[in-house]
């Protein structure tokens, strides 16, 4: 970064601290375990360079493991399997699984599970696995310990939210909402990061080559395997693959209640702040009312002749029309408040339908036999006008009349026995 950006004491403390963790970021720390299952290795420190040359990997590869921004994924290689999966980044060979940085991490609990899990499924051999060879015993194993903590997180926030949004059917709290908010990006967390599993799962399964490369151990014999033949880790992927998949679908529906709730919640608020417009809209109604007939009263209180001082009736008569006055003023404004709250998409009261249907008034129900008299001869005219339109433009003559007469709508008679 030039020194325009920086000045010179913050640049050289960067690039202290970048050469000082340089030495670590070229040496791996992992836990080997050998052909029988056995630790051979634990939390052994060996440089880039050195895995690079044994197991046959390009520094890209272990670039991949090594990296800070962690994205799920399974590569094959030609002597090898690179799983990259949430808390574990694991090298499986025919005879070997190394596994990363096992220990100081953020999961190391999760990962000591994981561990005691692969010694336990390397040691028990193929036959007690159902035949299943060497990397696929720690591929399962890996997936197995990925889905299990899929599983125990979407578990802890499903009733978390699911309690939560309870509590906001009975009563809406601001610090429930905060709630609302937190398990809401927690749970988009959650959701993201087990569709990016999903779909690593499932790029490998659509990759025949890479299926059948995945037979480490027929390699390392010399057998080689045609590419349409991977019926065994295509089975172990795809069971994995749906419970994955079952996790993304409810987090997902957790997630769509969630929107709902905050859709709802903003229902139920909007309502109310209408509700104190309504109510201050009132309360300025009656304030004009009363200023209305105070207006009255003041006229009166100028110290000026209006030639009724005398009158031993002024006083009540005033005071009524100063009343009434205002009483005339609320009710006027309420009324107007009320019809404008009874507004619908036809217009005030149902006013403003346009075509043939007007005829049967603003209540857009069946017509009355007193209203099917006063409406035909409007729906004649108007169905004869649109018969003559449609002919004309068929005819090419503006001025075309039908010949065949009026049309005329009938009036069904009650039946009468």
């Amino acid at each position: 970064m030039s020194s325009r950006y920086l000045d010179t004491g913050t640049e050289n403390s960067i690039l202290g601290r970048h050469l000082l963790h340089k030495p670590n970021d070229m040496v791996l720390r992992c836990t080997e375990f050998d052909q029988d299952g056995n630790v051979t290795v634990v939390s052994g420190e060996f440089k880039k360079t050195e895995l690079c040359t044994k197991h046959g990997l390009l520094p890209r590869d272990l670039r991949k493991l090594d990296s800070s921004i962690i994205v799920p994924h399974i590569l094959v290689r030609k002597n090898s399997i690179l799983v990259n999966l949430l808390h574990i980044r694991a090298l499986i060979k025919a005879d070997t699984v190394l596994v990363f940085d096992v220990y100081g991490s953020t999961d190391s609990y999760t990962q000591s599970i994981f561990m005691y899990d692969l010694e336990g499924k390397l040691r028990q051999g193929s036959k007690a696995m159902g035949g299943l060879p060497y990397e696929m015993r720690a591929l399962e194993a890996i997936l197995i310990s990925v889905t299990a903590a899929l599983e125990s997180e979407m578990k802890v926030l499903q009733e978390l939210v699911i309690q939560l949004l309870g509590e906001l059917e009975e009563d809406i709290d601001r610090d429930k909402l905060r709630h609302l908010l937190i398990y809401s990006k927690k749970l988009s967390t959650f959701e993201q990061k087990a569709k990016l599993i999903r779909d690593a799962i499932d790029e490998i399964l659509e990759a025949d080559d890479d299926l059948a490369d995945m037979y480490l151990t027929e390699k390392m014999k010399g057998i080689e395997r045609p590419p349409e033949e991977h019926s065994e880790v295509e089975m172990l992927l795809e069971s994995y693959h749906k419970i994955t998949d079952e996790i993304v679908q409810v987090a997902g529906n957790l997630v769509a209640n969630i929107r709902n709730t905050e859709e709802i919640v903003n229902i139920i608020l909007d309502a109310n702040r209408n509700s104190l417009m309504l109510l201050d809209l009132k309360f300025s109604i009656g304030t004009l009312g009363i200023g209305s007939g105070a207006f009255v009263a003041s006229l009166y209180g100028m110290n000026l002749k209006n030639f009724i001082e005398e009158s031993d009736f002024a006083f009540v008569g005033v005071s009524s029309w100063a009343m009434i006055f205002s009483a005339i003023i609320c009710f006027y404004g309420l009324h107007k408040l009320r019809r404008t709250q009874r507004l619908t998409m036809w217009g005030e009261g149902g006013k403003g339908r346009k075509g043939w249907m007007s005829a049967f008034g603003p209540g857009g129900g069946a017509p009355s036999p007193t209203a099917n008299g006063k409406a035909l001869p409007h729906i004649n005219k108007i169905l004869r006008a649109e018969r003559d339109s449609k002919l004309a433009a068929a005819y090419g003559n503006p001025s075309f009349k039908a010949a065949a007469g009026p049309l005329m709508v009938i009036p069904l008679k009650k039946a009468t026995k």
